[in-house]
């Protein structure tokens, strides 16, 4: 089972429906994982007792069901994060056509897309975690995170981000990061309760070039 590609809107509509259905995969991904708790059972454990019959002390039938779902979804997940990436792409890279002088945030935005400048790297990231969900990769240079850009800090504390993802549980924050000299673009949801550390899964560092 796919996810369904919405009417080809602008890129903000676009990414919107997608963001909209990526939460929704997500949630339903918690439901199933719930079904798999509450049997006190992972992906991986055993269905069959040491003498290999099934185990009495779960729903086996619930938990196989869980597990194929869960698949299914994540497989989903990466699709419509991957959509997500190229309606992002869309939308903060499309060339900006006569700025006026009332425009200058947005011209300096684009001129941050055409010159990136990155201002923190991630230096590690979790299995499993919101930040691999989203394609966040070890030695990714993020050069927008939200709306927060280079002149959004004013001292290597990243303290900006970890308020804007406080302020974002469970909302796609769009980032773009620069990766073996290209530009990419992610959709990163916020969430407790995955199993780790923190709302991310990755550790960030400040960067200067």
């Amino acid at each position: 089972m796919g996810y369904t590609l919405p009417s080809p809107d602008s890129p903000s509509e676009q990414a919107k429906k997608l963001m909209d259905q990526k939460k929704n995969i997500e949630n339903e991904i918690e439901a199933r994982i719930s079904i798999l708790k509450d049997n006190q059972s992972t992906m991986t454990s055993p269905l069959v007792d040491p003498d290999g019959f099934p185990r009495a002390d779960i729903d086996i039938y619930a938990v196989r069901g869980a597990r194929v779902r869960i698949i299914e979804l994540r497989n989903d997940l990466k699709d419509v994060t991957a959509a997500i990436g190229k309606a992002l792409e869309a939308i903060y890279d499309r060339p900006q056509i006569e700025p006026s002088d009332n425009t200058s945030n947005m011209t300096e935005d684009s001129s941050s897309s055409k010159e990136p400048k990155p201002f923190a790297k991630v230096d590690g990231v979790a299995p499993g975690s919101p930040a691999a969900d989203a394609g966040l990769c070890r030695e990714d240079l993020i050069v927008k995170f939200g709306q927060l850009i280079h002149t959004s800090f004013t001292s290597e504390s990243l303290t900006p981000i970890a308020e804007l993802v406080g302020a974002n549980e469970n909302q796609s924050i769009g980032i773009k990061v620069l990766r073996r000299g290209g530009s990419v673009f992610l959709s990163l949801t916020p969430r407790r309760g995955w199993g780790g550390r923190g709302m991310l899964g990755c550790h960030i560092i400040p960067y200067s070039s």
